[in-house]
Parts: C-alpha cells; structure tokens; sequence
C-alpha cells in the first residue's frame, strides 16, 4: 500500500525510536509546581495573547480553565 490510497494517513515516522525520544526529552523542561505557584493556589498564564488560569485543587489537583 503506498500513502497515495490513505491521503488521511500521515507518513510513517522512519527515524528510530530512541532518535526521536531523546529530541523530545531535549525540549521539554520540568518545573516543580511550588516554584511555578510560589505558595499561592492560583496564578495566571498569559499565552499568545489569552489569559489562562492555573489553579491548584483542595485535593492537591491542577486545573487549567481558559
């Protein structure tokens, strides 16, 4: 079967495993949530204009609401 009789289907990803883990361990970053809230419950993320709110639940639970 070629990807010309699924055109829905993307292409399979021919890079090996471990190449494509290690770039998405690369880009991502781990920050601890007490340095993120800094000891409030609630904070506010500006992303590309829209303001989202980030609150931390009775639980101990994150909620994030536009």
């Amino acid at each position: 079967m070629n990807s010309q009789n699924f055109p829905h289907r993307p292409a399979l990803d021919r890079r090996s495993p471990a190449s494509s883990e290690e770039r998405v361990e690369a880009s991502r970053t781990a920050i601890d949530s007490r340095t993120l809230f800094r000891g409030a419950t609630e904070i506010v993320i500006d992303h590309e204009g829209a303001k989202y709110r980030l609150r931390i639940t009775r639980q101990g639970k994150l909620i994030l609401n536009k």
